[in-house]
């Protein structure tokens, strides 16, 4: 009986999941801090563009850039 020990996904594949998976943590590190030191003041710094808007933006797409890189054929 042979084996097809043919690879599903090929390197293309990969290099898409990688780059996927490195724009969404970069997107969580944006959207980290802006907290403030202390509880009892307000820092309007955790609305900034950065948190409401790129870094969400990023996570997105690089979930979709990862499912592309499952979905994708030769």
């Amino acid at each position: 009986m042979e084996e097809n020990k043919r690879m599903v996904l090929t390197k293309k594949n990969y290099l898409f999941i990688i780059i996927g998976c490195v724009v969404v943590l970069l997107g969580l590190s944006l959207m980290a801090g802006g907290g403030s030191e202390n509880a009892e003041v307000f820092s309007p710094e955790i609305f900034s563009f950065r948190r409401i808007t790129l870094a969400p933006f990023l996570i997105i797409a690089g979930y979709m850039l990862v499912l592309f890189g499952i979905l994708k054929k030769k």
